[in-house]
């Protein structure tokens, strides 16, 4: 089922948490939605499977807006809270069954259906301990599989690896990736480098604002206005070349690595800049040891859109 975000806008007070963002994920899509504590992810997450409603906007799902019918849309939606609220005194495979059962599964599905969400999260050891009695990192495997035991056709992740070990990481971002196959899947995450490795495309937002929506690779092309070069040139005074560096055309901004091996940071806006520093070494007969583009991090883009 796709989602698709039609201007949406949500205020509490004077202040906008969502201010007029549209956007559209599509069946088999995994959106990595990113911004900053207070920029409205979890606002918009929380109006996309109607537990609150927008002042403005519209959202529909599987192309049927989701005040239509919210009941019905409900049943094609599996959320997983920050919070992750549980049932601290029931057992794991009594609180699944318990789920399976309000989200509508047909009874003689509901063991299978139980079994099945506790192989894939990786439960079995843990399922008739008491949901008190686990560690958060289990706990949060237990709101994982509530969040799929009805087998819905949209998946909405609020910090879904909060609280996992690595080895549980990487477990719980193949399930997810497995799932995104042939459902529509939110993630949610502070966490970059999982967002890279887990999501198809990345929204991200800023005060209620989309600040960037594209994938790794286009948002990196993207800021490549500000790339960053490593360079080392040999047979030079260090304060001359510095001098010569900044010269140079599209360079921003030249900084000193180790002044004691002439390696410096480049900072570079479009342009040929390593065409130029070549030429430059040329004239000076300098040499050119050392010429490394910094791939523009994820993190760093992250930044530059929502420190603002």
């Amino acid at each position: 089922m796709d989602i698709v975000i039609e201007n949406l806008t949500k205020r509490y007070g004077p202040q906008k948490a969502v201010d007029n963002i549209s956007m559209r994920v599509a069946t088999g899509e995994i959106l990595g939605f990113l911004g900053p504590n207070g920029a409205g992810k979890t606002t918009t997450m929380k109006m996309i499977t109607n537990y609150i409603a927008p002042d403005e906007g519209n959202i529909f799902i599987g192309g049927k807006p989701v005040t239509e019918n919210p009941h019905e849309i409900r049943k094609h939606i599996g959320y997983l809270s920050e919070n992750n609220p549980l049932y601290q005194e029931m057992p794991v495979i009594d609180y699944l069954s318990f789920c399976a059962e309000i989200q509508g599964v047909e009874k003689n599905k509901i063991p299978g259906r139980v079994i099945e969400m506790i192989r894939l999260t990786g439960l079995n050891r843990e399922k008739h301990k008491k949901i008190g009695e686990l560690s958060k990192g289990y706990q949060q495997r237990v709101g994982l599989a509530q969040a799929i035991i009805h087998n819905p056709k949209i998946l909405i992740l609020d910090e879904p690896t909060s609280g996992l070990d690595p080895n549980q990481i990487v477990e719980i971002r193949k399930l997810i990736r497995e799932l995104g196959r042939e459902k529509t899947v939110i993630l949610s995450t502070h966490i970059l480098p999982e967002v890279e490795a887990t999501c198809d495309r990345i929204f991200i937002i800023n005060k209620g604002k989309i600040v960037a929506d594209g994938t790794a690779d286009s948002l990196r092309k993207q800021a490549r206005g500000s790339e960053i070069l490593r360079v080392r040139i040999e047979d030079g005074q260090p304060d001359q070349i510095y001098k010569a560096l900044q010269s140079v055309r599209s360079v921003s901004i030249v900084e000193f690595a180790d002044r004691n091996l002439n390696r410096f940071d480049i900072h570079c806006s479009a342009g040929d800049v390593k065409r130029e520093i070549f030429k430059l070494c040329v004239e000076k007969q300098w040499v050119l040891t050392e010429l490394t583009p910094y791939e523009t991090k994820l993190e760093d883009i992250f930044r530059d859109l929502t420190m603002n």
